[in-house]
């Protein structure tokens, strides 16, 4: 929204405190201040590379291939922003299954898999100090050749912060299934640097994929404070 300034901003010129003064065409005025948008991290960079590369692979499925996949969408179910069930099309479960299978780097899949389900994954501690961060699940599955375990973070957060699980995100490629201990630290302070006295806790969420037919499991919750040893 724009605002036609008094004479006391005749020469006033730039931004401060959420507002810009300019002047267009001779005409001075205020407007609410702009912001650019956020810069685009390699992981966001390669989030849109796949999705652009499935867009692409479905456009070139054969009719009988979406049929295929229009049939087995009637039987699944997605959960829609809000949490509640929703139906979902052949192209939505094409790009959900695909986006695991490619991001773990494996070929598309034109037909449709035999979806199994996936387990979800045993709790997992979190050792948070200045000199380490590593995070190992209690058990794994017995089965688990084509499972791949995806970690997501918030950045650090402040003491007075309880719970900052939305704010967790991707910081790594998809590791390992393994009882060890999985060293995350340099990856992590790679993009948000490490957790200090002043912003000791940090909010995870994980969960298992399939590498071979996409799917993923549920989603676990895990909280870490830094300490000194």
């Amino acid at each position: 929204m724009k605002y036609i300034p008094s004479i006391a901003f005749e020469e006033m010129s730039g931004s401060a405190k959420g507002v810009t003064a300019a002047k267009v065409k001779s005409r001075k005025y205020i407007r609410n201040r702009g912001y650019g948008g956020s810069t685009r991290t390699a992981f966001q960079a390669s989030v849109k590379a796949v999705f652009k590369q499935l867009s692409q692979a479905w456009k070139g499925l054969t009719n009988a291939q979406i049929l295929a996949w229009n049939a087995a969408a009637n039987t699944a179910e997605g959960r829609s922003v809000l949490g509640t069930k929703s139906k979902i099309s052949g192209s939505n479960l094409f790009m959900r299954l695909n986006y695991w299978v490619v991001y773990c780097g494996g070929a598309i899949k034109t037909a449709v898999p035999t979806l199994a389900g996936v387990p979800t994954p045993e709790d997992a501690t979190v050792v948070l100090t200045p000199a380490a961060m590593t995070f190992q699940l209690d058990d794994v599955p017995a089965e688990s050749a084509n499972l791949k375990l995806v970690i997501l973070a918030s950045e650090p957060q402040g003491n007075g912060i309880t719970k900052a699980y939305s704010k967790a995100a991707a910081f790594d490629a998809p590791c390992n299934v393994t009882d060890e201990d999985i060293d995350i630290k340099a990856k992590y302070d790679a993009k948000y640097g490490a957790p200090s006295a002043g912003a000791p806790r940090v909010f995870f969420k994980y969960f298992f994929v399939n590498t071979v037919t996409g799917e993923k499991s549920g989603e676990k919750m895990v909280s870490a404070v830094l300490s000194n040893g």
